[in-house]
């Protein structure tokens, strides 16, 4: 069974917030990056999940932190 892409970046983010003692609730319009709630290693740690799971290549990709900083914002540039 194929896990859908929202599951699968939730997930990925949850387990990343956990890493760094945040276990509350990630809403998927909820800012981690520009909040604080994540810092920019998990940002490269996000990058380098999308680059192998999804097939995306962020040197073709004109970057700007609103582009990663929610789950929804995430879906959209993946299924762009």
């Amino acid at each position: 069974m194929k896990i859908a892409v929202k599951d699968q970046v939730a997930e990925f983010l949850k387990e990343t917030l956990a890493r760094h003692g945040d276990l509350g609730e990630v809403l998927d319009n909820e800012s981690l990056f520009l909040s604080g709630r994540l810092d920019s290693l998990s940002m490269l740690n996000l990058i380098m999940f999308l680059e192998n799971n999804f097939s995306m290549n962020f040197a073709e990709i004109d970057f700007d932190v609103e582009l990663i900083d929610s789950i929804d914002n995430i879906v959209m540039l993946i299924d762009r």
